[in-house]
């Protein structure tokens, strides 16, 4: 097809300079006949307005604010937001996608101050703010992040002094939840103090800012050393750093500590930032960041005490990232949990092993590791999505109460308190 259109073409054009038309002008309506998709840049220049798009027979590439984007024009048509094809009250698309033309193509293209309008071969108009198109193109996404984040190591989180939020505060006033929520997305724990050292004061303060998430623990969990259930975590012995739930195929978001009682000595809480052990790896061997990233790895749960009969498998890497961006969103790392490896061929497990010794070691160093000991009275938030943690082991009489967090719902409480989460 492509070999007879270039053909007629060629035909033309040497009909064109044998003087057949004569006319500059004509010329040119016949070259743009010719082409209908040929390649012109538009420019548009003011004091405030920078802008050059070009039409291509594929897509739409537009150069503003620094940025070069490009749009194939099926998206274009598919995020329309005009009355008919997007509900701005509900703020969900109305237009049927599978009804958009595959090969669509628009029919002109004009700018008009900062908006873009597209005219369809049906007709419909769709227009475009030049911003929004920044903020949501590819090319604009890739240079985002989505969660901004103070990655840290001991020294690091303790120069920062960042301050604990009062009870009464948090519970009543929206600055003391917004305070309290900022430094938890930055740095992936924070603390709540003069909290009276109850269950019920405690699932008080966690539902202020998310729904909680009940699971094979039940909703608020209280616990002691009597290793009631199949879990290390019931005993008095120490436990290295780890992130919790990772045989869910979701991990459980944000984890709540409170200490009530101890009566006795050690079990001081370690804290490591995952996503600053990450880094590391990332500056010093990138391609075993990469494999990390990519593995996966099953992690299993099997209690049968009394009546607690389960058995959890989570599938996952042990570092998930954004595909687009390179964004690392979840550290998967429990040492106790995970299952068989058998997802992967020899000779990969074998260099996988070699990565996920080189973060072992990072997650390791003695200047990673925050430590801090729980007492009654002051509450513990940690993202269990970053952050690991662990337990020295204890002497005498403890008990624990906490629970989880369903994660869209505390990023939720963030973002309709103005924060970037």
């Amino acid at each position: 097809m492509w070999c007879h259109r270039l053909s007629h073409l060629q035909s033309r054009l040497q009909d064109l300079l044998r003087g057949q038309v004569t006319h500059w002008a004509l010329q040119q309506s016949n070259f743009k006949s010719l082409f209908p998709l040929a390649i012109y840049w538009h420019h548009t220049a003011s004091k405030s307005l920078n802008c050059v798009w070009q039409q291509h027979e594929d897509h739409f590439e537009l150069q503003y604010a620094n940025n070069v984007m490009r749009f194939d024009y099926v998206w274009l048509r598919d995020h329309c937001r005009s009355a008919s094809c997007y509900n701005s009250k509900t703020h969900q698309r109305s237009l049927d996608t599978a009804s958009v033309d595959l090969c669509i193509q628009p029919k002109t293209i004009h700018l008009d101050e900062a908006t873009l309008f597209f005219t369809w071969p049906d007709g419909h108009v769709t227009r475009y703010d030049l911003d929004w198109l920044v903020k949501n193109s590819y090319e604009g996404q890739k240079q985002k992040v989505i969660q901004p984040r103070i990655l840290w190591n001991a020294e690091i989180y303790q120069q920062a002094q960042v301050p604990a939020i009062d009870f009464q505060t948090f519970l009543e006033t929206k600055e003391g939840l917004k305070n309290f929520l900022q430094n938890f997305l930055l740095y992936g724990i924070a603390f709540v103090e003069n909290v009276p050292p109850t269950q019920e004061h405690t699932e008080k303060l966690a539902k202020r800012i998310s729904l909680i998430r009940e699971t094979i623990y039940g909703r608020m969990w209280f616990f002691t050393s009597d290793f009631s259930r199949g879990d290390t975590a019931y005993t008095k012995l120490a436990l290295d750093r780890h992130t919790d739930t990772t045989y869910f195929q979701e991990p459980c978001g944000i984890q709540v500590f409170h200490c009530l009682k101890h009566e006795g000595t050690g079990g001081r809480t370690l804290l490591v930032d995952g996503f600053y052990a990450a880094e590391q790896v990332l500056q010093k061997a990138p391609e075993e960041f990469e494999l990390l990233s990519k593995v996966p790895l099953k992690h299993e749960y099997i209690e049968n005490v009394g009546e607690c009969q389960n058995h959890m498998i989570g599938v996952g890497p042990v570092l998930n990232i954004y595909p687009w961006n390179k964004e690392l969103y979840l550290i998967r790392y429990n040492n106790y949990d995970r299952a068989v490896i058998n997802t992967v061929p020899y000779d990969i497990v074998h260099r996988w092993y070699t990565a996920h010794r080189t973060l072992t070691r990072e997650l390791r160093r003695p200047e990673n590791e925050f430590w801090v000991k729980l007492k009654p009275g002051k509450v513990l938030f940690i993202d269990n999505w970053r952050v690991l943690h662990g337990r020295e082991s204890f002497t005498g009489y403890r008990q624990l109460c906490g629970c989880y967090l369903t994660r869209d719902d505390v990023l939720n409480t963030a973002r309709l308190l103005g924060l970037q989460a």
